[in-house]
């Protein structure tokens, strides 16, 4: 990042809460130059003032970038103040959730690149993954502009339609809280079992943990990894027959839980 296009124009963060830092982080580690940094933040943390970037200081007429990292309840006041740096030439990329392509478009001006990200929790180590989208303005550029900036807290898809944007919500925006939830319920089946409740929640936790980083590392899907840990009429088997049944199991239920998450965000958008 040391001689890109953000580098020499410079880059302004709207936001700098955990992911925000994260992000930071992540850029100053890969030599962006403090310097090429302004970051608007009613709150600056002492790690933030410790970077040495621009910190509610007078902002660069025409940056390469700016980053919304506000909450969405925040935007109709944080973004009017932009409003100059809808030249045509500054990329915005927003996190915001439910705030769609057209609020910035019609906030910024038409002319406006815009790529739209969805991130989630797990961005705050470095271990997310982002989805993204451009209006027609953006462009190719924007995309890669945009990729170069978030893959500094993980993995990122880029998406065809806006509209998928809802699906992404409910896999993996939505998803980081239905393993929490998953890890709570399976520490509690263990004290139903007479496990004592704290070795039960680290049995939980590093389960969790541990098959999900073998099915990043692992040559074989989530599939084969389930059929090689599954044999004929054992433990695991026991357990699979109920978490698959296909009315009150895991299929049927997760296809109901992303679709209200989806359907949630589609009623987000459409204010």
């Amino acid at each position: 990042m040391e001689n890109s296009r953000i580098a020499q124009d410079g880059l302004v963060l709207l936001g700098c809460g955990k992911m925000g830092s994260a992000m930071l982080a992540g850029w100053l580690a890969r030599g962006l130059p403090k310097t090429s940094v302004w970051v608007l933040d009613p709150h600056p943390s002492d790690w933030l003032r410790s970077t040495g970037v621009h910190i509610n200081a007078d902002l660069p007429a025409a940056p390469a970038i700016v980053l919304v990292a506000v909450k969405p309840q925040m935007m109709a006041e944080a973004l009017p103040t932009l409003r100059a740096m809808g030249n045509g030439k500054t990329l915005f990329v927003s996190m915001a959730a439910g705030t769609p392509i057209g609020f910035f478009e019609q906030t910024l001006g038409a002319d406006t690149p815009i790529v739209r990200a969805m991130p989630n929790t797990p961005a705050a180590i470095s271990q997310g993954i982002t989805a993204i989208v451009a209006n027609d303005r953006a462009g190719a550029q924007g995309l890669d502009e945009a990729e170069l900036l978030l893959t500094a807290v993980g993995e990122v898809v880029r998406l065809t339609e806006e509209s998928q944007i809802d699906a992404v919500t409910g896999v993996s925006g939505s998803g980081p809280a239905y393993v929490f939830h998953m890890i709570e319920t399976l520490a509690a089946a263990g004290v139903d079992q007479g496990l004592p409740a704290e070795m039960a929640m680290q049995l939980a936790r590093a389960t969790v943990a541990g098959a999900g980083a073998l099915s990043m590392a692992a040559a074989e899907d989530p599939t084969q990894l389930r059929i090689n840990v599954t044999s004929p009429n054992g433990t695991t088997q026991a357990a699979l027959e109920v978490l698959m049944d296909p009315q009150d199991g895991f299929p049927a239920l997760m296809r109901r839980a992303v679709a209200a998450a989806a359907d949630r965000s589609r009623e987000l958008a459409r204010g």
